[in-house]
């Protein structure tokens, strides 16, 4: 029996030997072969890159303003009274002195009719009495009378003519209707609108700016703005007024720019983003907008660094300043003519080998403001 038993331990110990032999063999061929595989080094990564710039930028100061008209009403009528006649349309340019709309002045004609028959009689009194004074038939009192009576009936049909002239509503100056308010026959209490005038060109543009601001400013100085309605497109102007007073409350002082606007472009009411240029530029530093990634604790950029032949990129981080058609001012962290990646940055980590090539569209998202 323990010759038997010797024997099964020995198999049993053999088997166990060879089991474990292969667990340890197959786990050690495995990490000499995820060794063999961090040996080699992996493909460098495609990335665009610009280098770093020096531009000559010209400072200025930004604002937020709105488009005022340098003329603007809304046309009312002075005299209550019903429609008679409308003579304008919806979005007419018109002249100064153009004919709007008419009032019904039935009954104030009929009256200046009869005031008319009594000037013209006190008129012939006057005369009678004039020519009696002349002869010392009458005394001055008399001609005093008459010649008062004659001013009276003057001073009312004067005053009817007036109150008719009122009821006829012309254009007080040149510029574009907006829309109508009103409908023939209605009834208007005095003073109801009419219809919006505009004069659009020129056209002013109000902001303001930090009082801070007030000792670069100037008349004459050159404006830019920008509005929704055009992103594209730029438009100019000059500063014309600027406030005699600082606003107790923002701290801030008034500014007015006047702007041409012979092709109608322009609204009034128009929000607009204002920049002023000031008289020195700046020499800066710049890269594209793409090249940094922002993030709630700082700016960063990735450069690319020439090692030995190979090109690998090192974060780095930074301080942005203005930006300005694409491009953003470095103000810290860089030096002219440092390479720094603009596109592809989300594969990249420290010491990473990199490849450039600027005529591939990386299709890069970089968070930024």
């Amino acid at each position: 029996m323990k010759p038997s038993v010797s024997r099964r331990l020995s198999f049993l110990l053999l088997g166990l030997t060879l089991l474990f032999g292969a667990l340890f063999g197959t786990k050690y061929y495995q990490v000499q072969r995820m060794a063999a595989e961090a040996a080699v080094a992996p493909p460098p990564t495609t990335v665009s890159a610009a280098r770093v710039q020096t531009e000559r930028w010209q400072p200025y100061l930004s604002a937020i303003g709105s488009l005022v008209a340098s003329q603007g009403v809304d046309v009312s009528n002075e005299i209550e009274g019903q429609v008679k006649a409308i003579h304008l349309e919806s979005g007419q340019h018109v002249e100064r002195g153009d004919l709007l709309l008419e009032l019904d002045d039935s009954v104030d004609r009929a009256e200046l009719t009869g005031l008319i028959a009594e000037r013209r009689l006190a008129q012939v009194e006057f005369q009678r009495v004039a020519e009696l004074y002349k002869k010392r038939s009458v005394a001055r009192s008399e001609y005093d009378q008459a010649q008062a009576k004659l001013q009276n009936a003057q001073a009312h049909v004067a005053s009817q003519q007036a109150l008719i002239a009122k009821k006829t509503i012309r254009a007080p100056f040149s510029g574009l209707l907006g829309i109508r308010r009103v409908d023939l026959g209605q009834y208007l209490a005095s003073g109801s609108p009419i219809v919006s005038l505009q004069s659009l060109d020129p056209l002013y543009v109000d902001f303001s700016l930090p009082e801070r601001d007030l000792a670069v400013l100037y008349s004459g100085q050159k404006v830019t703005f920008q509005v929704p309605a055009y992103p594209k497109r730029t438009f100019d102007g000059e500063v014309s007024a600027i406030d005699s007073r600082i606003d107790e409350t923002t701290r801030n002082i008034q500014v007015r720019a006047t702007v041409e606007n012979k092709h109608g472009l322009l609204r009034p009411g128009m929000f607009a983003e204002v920049q002023i240029e000031l008289p020195t530029q700046q020499n800066v530093l710049t890269l594209p907008s793409t090249a940094i990634t922002y993030n709630p604790y700082g700016d960063s950029v990735f450069v690319v660094e020439d090692r030995q032949g190979q090109l690998l990129v090192e974060p780095r981080w930074v301080k942005t300043g203005k930006t300005r058609h694409g491009r953003v001012a470095i103000e810290q962290g860089l030096e002219a003519g440092e390479r720094v990646v603009t596109a592809g940055q989300l594969k990249l980590r420290k010491g990473q080998r990199v490849r450039i090539d600027n005529s591939v569209n990386l299709n890069q998202s970089v968070s930024g403001p």
